[in-house]
């Protein structure tokens, strides 16, 4: 059995490491300059523990979802 969110160390636990991993994943994903990339907003999800973030670069926008436990990119959503 593993421990419930509340008890885990979140790996994201402030803003600015949840918008570094989010500019790192569209500059990967496309081959996007990390200077080039504006965050256009954040929001935690409480309940799941997940960040949401919005970046545009060039004339493109995109939203992350990222695991705060885990650390990690669940899922780009290009808008």
């Amino acid at each position: 059995m593993s421990p419930g969110i509340g008890l885990m160390k979140r790996r994201l636990e402030k803003e600015k490491d949840a918008i570094a991993l989010a500019v790192s994943g569209i500059a990967k994903k496309y081959n996007a300059k990390p200077e080039d990339i504006k965050t256009l907003e954040t929001k935690y999800h409480d309940d799941a523990g997940d960040w949401y973030v919005a970046l545009g670069w060039e004339e493109k926008k995109a939203i992350i979802q990222m695991d705060s436990v885990l650390g990690t990119i669940t899922e780009i959503k290009e808008i």
